[in-house]
Order: C-alpha cells, then structure tokens, then sequence
C-alpha cells in the first residue's frame, strides 16, 4: 500500500511514510523558531523525554486549521531540546524559516518501543490508560480514561457505569492509595472504597 504523496509546499526531503502500529501521537508543532529551520514543539506532556529519545518523528496534518500536507511524513530529527518553558527542534530537511513554516500545526507521533524505558514505578500515562482499576477487596471501581496532573499528583480519572449512566471517579496516583501496577495484567490495585 503506498503512501499518500506530501503537497509540495514541505521541504523537499521529507518523505512519505507509514504510520507505525505502536505510534503515539506527543505533540504538535506550533510555529517556525528563529531564521535557520528549528521550529516550536507543545509537547503533550510535562515531561517530553518520547521528544528527545526519538530521531524519527512521523507527523500528520493538524485536525483543523490550514493543511500543508495529507498522509503521513517522516521527519528526521537532527536536534530537540528545551528552551525556556517549550521545546525547539530542527530536522535534516528543515533549513530555513519558510520550511519550518510549512510544518505548523503538525501533529507529532513516535513509535512506542521508541520511548525511553521507565524507571521502577514510573510509568508513561499512555500505559495507564485503559487499564481497569479494583480495590483491595476486589470491587472493579472502572477504568482509566484519562490522567490529570494538579501540581503535586497526578490524578486518575476513571469510567464506570451506575444506573446505565457512564459516571467518573478520581483517584490521586500516589503511593498512599496506589498498591500495584500491572501493565501485562491491565490492572491497577487501589486502597479506595467505590464511595469515596
């Protein structure tokens, strides 16, 4: 199956590609940085290491807003680094500011065997998503749709169903609550009652 072919406003060089399977989408470019082709990344997260341990980086067209390209490109990368309070990025193909122009609004995927691995109980929020979560005495309390950082914790926001309506329940992911992560069981143990 080919590729979609890229509009020719990208900067010749960047080629078609598949999406890999594992792909994870972590960012989007936001605008071209400075006069030599580096460009501006929001990375989805507060902690973008996915960002810097990847050098190739798959981008599609952002979801909404001007389209430069269609399909899926690979961009590689030859440096990502934080700058201030964001992270700036220049690529092989990407030599001047009309090149890192054509790029904004990217969304930004990496292959997940690509993300550095976590230390002992750390865990990357895309892991945690999905997983279902029972208590100690195993009452199932739902399942994680999404993480919330509020500062000092991240919070679970877990799904379930009450009276055919879908309900939410947060639970702080700290150690004080969280017994065990099981990423190959897709279970998350919790010290929490269903009417907390």
């Amino acid at each position: 199956m080919a590729a979609p072919r890229p509009a020719a406003q990208l900067p010749s060089g960047v080629e078609p590609a598949e999406l890999p399977a594992d792909a994870i989408e972590i960012g989007r470019i936001a605008d071209a940085w400075g006069i030599k082709g580096w460009f501006k990344v929001l990375p989805h997260s507060a902690s973008p290491e996915a960002l810097f341990s990847s050098k190739r980086w798959y981008l599609q067209p952002s979801e909404k807003g001007a389209k430069t390209f269609s399909g899926t490109v690979l961009l590689r990368v030859k440096e990502a680094k934080e700058h201030s309070d964001t992270v700036v990025a220049t690529a092989h193909e990407v030599d001047d500011r009309n090149a890192a122009e054509a790029l904004r609004g990217a969304r930004i995927f990496v292959p997940r065997s690509s993300f550095p691995t976590a230390s002992t109980d750390e865990y990357y929020w895309v892991d945690l998503i999905g997983l279902d979560v029972v208590n100690r005495e195993g009452v199932a309390l739902g399942q994680v749709r999404e993480l919330l950082s509020t500062g000092p914790q991240t919070v679970l926001v877990l799904e379930y169903f009450e009276d055919s309506k879908v309900q939410e329940r947060m639970i702080p992911f700290v150690s004080a609550y969280v017994d065990t992560v099981d990423l190959p069981g897709k279970r998350i143990t919790v010290d929490w009652q269903p009417d907390y």
